[in-house]
């Protein structure tokens, strides 16, 4: 039960994520979806776009601590910290 609970907090921050970058990307960019992908890995601009769309991350996070989900708060943690991780890659590489 446990590894289910903290699956479920992974897989909501994961999608978190995604809705925050795609947020950030419809509000705050002139291009496309695609294009602004594009141009973000031309420039070398996707751990900046990963970080926004982390932001969405701390509305889950304290949301389910909130509601005493606290499993569910770790693995949103989790999955910041792999998302944590892809950025300092994309940094580095």
């Amino acid at each position: 039960m446990n590894k289910k609970e903290i699956l479920i907090g992974f897989v909501v921050g994961i999608i978190a994520n995604t809705i925050g970058t795609l947020l950030y990307i419809i509000i705050f960019s002139k291009l496309s979806i695609k294009e602004t992908y594009i141009a973000a890995v031309t420039e070398g601009h996707v751990g900046s776009l990963l970080a926004l769309g982390a932001v969405l991350n701390l509305v889950a996070f304290f949301g389910f601590l909130k509601i005493k989900r606290d499993l569910r708060a770790k693995g949103v943690l989790i999955a910041t910290l792999i998302t944590a991780l892809l950025i300092m890659y994309y940094k580095i590489f």
